[in-house]
Order: C-alpha cells, then structure tokens, then sequence
C-alpha cells in the first residue's frame, strides 16, 4: 500500500499536479484541502502519512495550520511547499515542526526526494 499524502493549497492546479507527480510511485494523495481550517479537521480523519503545505492561502495561513495539527497530533510530517517564502518564514516553519521545505514550481525529482527525506526522519 502507497503512503497517504494530504495536499493543503489554494490552487487546484497543484492538487491536480501533486496527482500527475505521484503516478506510479509509492505515494498518493489521500486527501485534497483548500483552506487550513478544512486540513486540520480533514487530518483527523484522513491519517495521512505526510501533507504538503502551502503558506499563503484564504483564512488561516499555511504556518498557523501547521502548528495547529502539530500541536494536536505531534507525530504528523508537513512539507511546507510556497513559492513565496523568506528566510524567516522557513525558519518560523522548522520551529512550528515542519520537516522541510521546497519551493514551487517543483518536479517530480525535487517533490519525490523531498517525501522521501521527510519519511526517513523518524
């Protein structure tokens, strides 16, 4: 059985992507959410291996809804993945506990390695 992964973003563009990206691989998307509040309740329900994180998205930030499932499951992987981010926003996200970072645009390299570094870390 492939890993779970949740994709939390705006753009539904980068869901449909992430899809395309993670044919025939040993990951698949489990669950798709638009807004913070819908990935933290859907993260409850869904139990997914990893999530992808967007930061900048409507209502509550990609950061905030980190620390919110963080704070409520503590064993959860977050991949934050933003094409707007500063040196401080990364550092504010690996101080939440989010496992890493990537930028978009990314491909099917960059996205696969990064998964498979963050679900090496135990």
């Amino acid at each position: 059985m492939g890993k779970r992964v949740m994709v939390v973003d705006d753009s539904r563009v980068i869901e449909l992507q992430m899809r395309k990206l993670l044919e025939e691989t040993d990951y698949e998307v489990a669950a798709y959410c638009r807004d913070g509040e819908s990935a933290i309740t859907a993260y409850a329900e869904v139990k997914p291996d990893l999530v992808t994180m967007d930061i900048i998205m409507p209502g509550m930030d990609g950061l905030e809804t980190a620390r919110t499932i963080l704070e409520e499951h503590p064993e959860a992987k977050i991949l934050m993945v933003s094409s707007l981010a500063y040196d401080d926003t990364i550092s504010e996200a690996k101080e939440i506990g989010a496992k890493d970072f990537i930028y978009k645009p990314f491909d099917r390299d960059q996205i696969l390695a990064a998964f498979d570094k963050v679900m090496a870390e135990e």
